[in-house]
């Protein structure tokens, strides 16, 4: 059987509706794919013949217009997977909308098919620079048309793959980034935390003389401003990078990565070796820890 082919120079859309009948199977597919399609086209025969075959090919023309900026208008209410345009319309032409579309927020998303009647090899460098995925030259046949359609929908199907795998990959890092700033405040805090719960310990279990329980209250404020050190350095990270700690684990890097001003008593960089280089304080700054009394000797004969 001949196939009908259709485009600029169609007569009237009964006499082509009906040739273009006679040249379909009647069948309706089911691609794995079903996308919904915006149709912009100025030849009314045009809209109803490719309507037809997007149908046919199992899609959905949600929205169909006349002219550019009637597109544009069904594009920002309803951004479609796949949009085809012809290059020649009213108000705004073909790739003029389709540079819109990739300025537009949802620009990257649909597959632009553009239908011309011009075929020069400079008119289709034209027509893939304004940022289309495809074109389609004039007359059109129900097979091209159907042949683009699963061109389109390989194409949506591997870009959905894509941006799932992306957004997957974001999500690991983001887990992995908990993971390693987990570690560098383990890291950075167990040594002050440690030393300050012991001595907050002490005194609650009144063990401790008055000038012992002083010396214990020095420590655990000397040991809670080095915590609140460690959060202020974290607070300022702003270019996160990772170190290793021990083995193959790996936590961030919160120690400055600038030169201290001079006269800075800040702390300065050290590599991750499990012990917090940040929690070295001068040994007479620091109280040694009282040592716990003696406890008495128990009665022979008891266990």
């Amino acid at each position: 059987m001949t196939e009908v082919a259709f485009g600029e120079s169609t007569g009237q859309i009964s006499r082509s509706s009906a040739l273009f009948a006679c040249s379909s199977t009647g069948k309706t597919r089911h691609p794995d794919v079903p996308l919904n399609v915006l149709l912009a086209d100025d030849d009314p025969t045009m809209r109803v013949l490719l309507s037809h075959v997007i149908t046919q090919a199992g899609h959905t023309v949600t929205a169909m217009a006349a002219d550019g900026e009637a597109a544009w208008e069904a594009f920002v209410a309803a951004p479609a997977p796949m949009v085809i345009l012809d290059w020649e319309m009213p108000r705004l032409d073909g790739l003029a909308l389709c540079r819109r579309i990739r300025a537009s927020a949802h620009g990257d998303v649909p597959f632009i098919l553009i239908v011309t009647g011009r075929a020069s090899s400079e008119d289709l460098t034209e027509v893939l620079d304004a940022g289309a995925d495809d074109y389609m030259s004039k007359p059109v046949t129900p097979n091209r048309v159907q042949a683009r359609l699963r061109i389109a929908e390989r194409r949506i199907e591997v870009s959905a793959a894509r941006r799932t795998a992306e957004e997957e990959l974001g999500k690991a890092r983001y887990l992995a980034g908990i993971g390693e700033t987990s570690l560098a405040l383990q890291h950075e805090i167990n040594n002050p935390l440690a030393a300050l719960l012991s001595h907050a310990a002490l005194i609650e279990q009144d063990m401790l003389t008055e000038r012992e329980t002083q010396e214990a209250l020095v420590t655990i404020a000397e040991q809670a401003r080095r915590i609140a050190e460690v959060v202020r350095r974290l607070r300022q990270i702003q270019h996160p990078r990772s170190v290793e700690y021990l083995g193959s684990a790996r936590m961030i890097d919160i120690n400055p990565t600038s030169p201290e001003p001079k006269g800075s008593s800040g702390p300065t960089p050290a590599k991750a070796t499990g012990k917090s280089p940040s929690s070295k304080v001068p040994s007479s700054k620091l109280p040694k820890l009282p040592k716990l009394p003696k406890l008495p000797k128990l009665p022979k004969g008891h266990a």
